[in-house]
């Protein structure tokens, strides 16, 4: 049986690869997994675009089929993986469905608020606390991000010039 951070390792290489699927639909590269008993019962990638949702971020599309799929808002003995740190909007989403841990790539120095601008998760205040991995195969996540950022000024320019 594979040791817990080979798990991660894995959980989070699906991950990786379900952002690079949004990228094939003009979604920012960013993919979550609620995983609980080693098996992964929801998957989603952004949406926001497609959906013209400023809600439809990985975390929260996970979190809503998550709840579907165990028919309980109480998302208790699972671990969320994504590949950016959550926004503020996605660790609240986080701490209300009472998920216990949470693994994700790159920090997000721009709206991360899992220790990047704020730090949410120990928060003392809140009735749940989350046990937070953050830096898991960030490099990866980090150029996924990246590429596709470089890829739309490109795009932006070439329309600009021609």
């Amino acid at each position: 049986m594979p040791l817990p951070d080979e798990l991660d390792r894995q959980f989070m290489q699906e991950a990786l690869s379900l952002a690079r699927k949004a990228t094939l639909i003009g979604e920012v590269p960013i993919a979550a997994l609620l995983v609980r008993d080693g098996v992964v019962i929801a998957r989603a990638h952004n949406l926001r675009e497609t959906d013209q949702d400023p809600t439809a971020h990985a975390e929260l599309l996970v979190i809503r089929e998550a709840a579907r799929q165990t028919n309980s808002w109480r998302l208790t003995e699972s671990t969320l993986y994504v590949t950016l740190e959550p926004c503020t909007m996605c660790i609240g989403a986080i701490v209300l469905a009472r998920i216990p841990r949470l693994v994700f790539g790159a920090l997000d120095p721009k709206a991360g608020a899992c220790g990047s601008i704020m730090d949410i998760p120990p928060e003392p205040r809140l009735n749940h606390r989350v046990d937070v991995v953050g830096g898991l195969c960030a490099e990866e996540s980090q150029a996924l991000l990246q590429d596709f950022f470089r890829g739309l000024r490109k795009e932006a320019a070439q329309k600009k010039s021609g």
